[in-house]
């Protein structure tokens, strides 16, 4: 006999609460890229404190929460600690933290020794002492949210590999069938090929298959292509108003998810360029934030020339966001010149010259702007004529839709 378990009603209806739609809506939150809270440390984390005030702000706007009784959880430690909000924080934090989104630690305390009972209810040193992690499922949620939303704004789109102009003998077959030649993968055309024998020989039995019988099936030539993310986190990033990064951020994640979903023969790097310039895993994306640095586009692109030189597939390419001029290269002895003021000749110089090895390495460059300055534009439109690739001017809230479009249609081709 089932038995049946009865618990006090708390007024509050829990199974209205999705912790997937939370994650959605705290996604700028957990990406954010300083522009909020300029003393926001990524190395240190951030604290249980401000994610319990980035839920209520959520549950508020939601209307999971009433805006009275969010005022007086405020102003009342008793309320707090006695509170239908404290239980239902309470309840989202280990539905969190249960289905492997974040993770809780205290520095200078293995996560394994943190009770996390301890720091549900209310703010305060100890909830202010924890810090919390977004892990691996969590960023790849936010990737596939926001490679659906993106897709949304497209209307129907055709999930397919990339398109090149050659043909292949391989298994799916999208042409007319043609005679085998060596070399072809043999995916033979059955019917064709024993009509060629009997036209041949006449209708008998035992049919005798000859090598000039032989038709195979023919089908598009799928190419693999091995994709370095080259994102601009200097300063100007978030100058003006305007946060750039995040959006740059959020792009990256559902293009590694439209990756790793529909185009499982392709690599995505990530590649950070400031004074300097360095490789990320996909999985510190959510922590990194922008500063104040200058804009080294030479570094960022030799480094992702050196990563593309070790991959072995069909199509190699760039993608570069960025918002501002090359301001910045690094001398020969580890020095990084530097000047901000105008368009700097020998920056330019040096920066296309590194364009050009891309050119010889059979690289293209695909250039996303989140700036039209007259200058600017000059300069990507340079690039891209030297790289034989293409210049997409656009802003943050379209800059997804415009990179995703690039890279599904495959209007570059690979030419043999």
């Amino acid at each position: 006999m089932a038995t049946i378990r009865y618990s006090k009603w708390t007024g509050i209806p829990w199974g209205d609460v999705s912790v997937e739609d939370l994650l959605e809506e705290l996604a700028d939150y957990f990406l954010q890229s300083g522009f909020y809270s300029p003393h926001y440390d990524p190395e240190d984390g951030r604290s249980l404190e401000e994610l319990y005030a980035a839920i209520l702000q959520s549950l508020v706007q939601k209307g999971h929460v009433d805006v009275q009784d969010f005022e007086r959880w405020l102003e009342s430690t008793e309320y707090q600690e006695q509170s239908e909000i404290s239980e239902l924080l309470k309840h989202l934090l280990h539905r969190l933290i249960e289905e492997g989104y974040i993770t809780l630690q205290r520095p200078g305390r293995a996560e394994d020794d943190l009770d996390i009972r301890g720091y549900v209810g209310g703010f305060g040193p100890e909830t202010n002492n924890v810090r919390f992690e977004i892990t691996n499922k969590a960023l790849d949620f936010l990737g596939y949210k926001t490679l659906k939303d993106l897709l949304s704004g497209l209307g129907k789109s055709d999930f397919g590999r990339h398109d090149t102009q050659e043909l292949s003998t391989g298994i799916e077959a999208a042409l007319p069938p043609k005679p085998y030649e060596f070399g072809d993968t043999l995916n033979l055309d059955v019917t064709a090929t024993l009509l060629n024998a009997i036209e041949r020989q006449g209708l008998s039995v035992p049919i005798e298959v000859e090598h000039r019988d032989l038709v195979v099936r023919q089908s598009e030539y799928q190419s693999s292509c091995s994709t370095v993310l080259l994102l601009d986190c200097s300063h100007s990033m978030i100058l003006y108003g305007e946060d750039r990064f995040t959006p740059a951020k959020r792009v990256a994640l559902a293009l590694s998810h439209l990756i790793r979903s529909q185009y499982p023969g392709d690599s995505l790097h990530v590649v950070l360029f400031h004074d300097s310039a360095e490789e990320i895993p996909l999985g510190r994306l959510a922590r990194v934030t922008i500063g104040p640095y200058h804009t080294n586009t030479k570094a960022g692109l030799r480094l992702a020339q050196q990563i593309l030189g070790r991959e072995r597939k069909d199509m190699r390419q760039i993608v570069m966001i960025t918002d501002g001029k090359p301001s910045a290269i690094t001398l020969p002895d580890g020095r990084i010149y530097k000047n901000p003021m105008g368009l700097d000749p020998w920056i330019i110089h040096e920066t296309f010259r590194e364009v050009v090895e891309c050119r010889r390495a059979g690289i293209l460059i695909n250039t996303f702007m989140l700036a039209r300055d007259y200058d600017l534009v000059g300069f990507v439109q340079k690039v891209s004529e030297i790289a034989r690739g293409k210049a997409y001017f656009t802003t943050p809230h379209t800059l997804g839709q415009y990179l995703l479009m690039d890279y599904m249609s495959k209007k570059i081709r690979h030419i043999h």
